[in-house]
């Protein structure tokens, strides 16, 4: 019935919404208790935040408005990046966990585009499209792989650009098609989307050339890369798909 309907959806938002509080703190401890330090932590806050967040649409019902239930999760995020990049409310937590440097003004960037990229991709592809699924996989896992393996075994720089490494690029490629093709196959067996998987291995593996070259351009200073790398894997996913 449709009470039950509501309430299986408003407690799927709950559940997330609960589970990426404690996902946060768990990292928070581990950075405060100097076991993890703070550019790794704020990494993988990054890379299984996303992921666990497409993981879980599953849990939501088939109704039409399941989707944009869904979508609170990114936007309380949103508001919450939004009022403490203004000083408009002063969360040191949250700034300490997103952030470089510990500045309010850089959650109105990266962070800030990050949820962003995921309201858009639940309400506009949702869990019966493979581009949602790929875009939201390349940002997470490969661009959050790229910088991790970058920062460490990127000594070999790309030609074109200093700040970017083969390793960090080629992590992103491995990673991001890896994971798109894991998320992919999840929602296979669930019955979301139906594929073919030879030309959707194919496919995949383009838009992770595309998202991995868009990434290692020297863009740093005019867009970031939670903007092109999810922005052309939706492109060129949409024209593959």
């Amino acid at each position: 019935g449709f009470s039950g309907i509501v309430l299986q959806d408003v407690g799927a938002t709950g559940l997330i919404v609960g589970g990426a509080y404690a996902l946060v703190s768990v990292f928070d401890l581990l950075t405060s208790r100097k076991i993890v330090e703070k550019a790794l932590s704020r990494k993988l806050v990054h890379i299984l935040s996303g992921l666990l967040f497409l993981a879980a649409w599953p849990i939501f019902s088939t109704s039409t408005g399941a989707r944009y239930l869904a979508s609170l999760v990114p936007t309380m995020n949103f508001l919450r990046l939004l009022l403490n990049g203004l000083s408009l409310t002063k969360d040191e937590a949250l700034i300490a966990s997103v952030s470089r440097e510990g500045k309010p003004e850089e959650l109105l960037r990266g962070p800030l585009y990050y949820v962003v990229v995921l309201m858009l991709c639940t309400i506009s592809f949702w869990r019966d499209s493979p581009v949602g699924i790929i875009s939201l996989s390349m940002m997470c896992a490969g661009d959050g792989i790229a910088d991790i393996v970058g920062r460490r075994f990127g000594n070999v720089k790309i030609p074109y650009n200093a700040d970017k490494s083969w390793a960090g690029s080629v992590s992103m490629f491995l990673f991001g098609f890896l994971v798109s093709i894991g998320m992919l196959y999840y929602y296979w067996i669930l019955g979301y989307i139906e594929l073919e998987w030879i030309q959707t291995i194919e496919n995949v593996a383009l838009v992770s050339v595309v998202a991995t070259v868009v990434e290692s351009l020297p863009t740093k200073s005019t867009l970031d890369d939670n903007i092109s790398v999810p922005l052309s894997s939706i492109i060129t996913s949409l024209l593959l798909f």
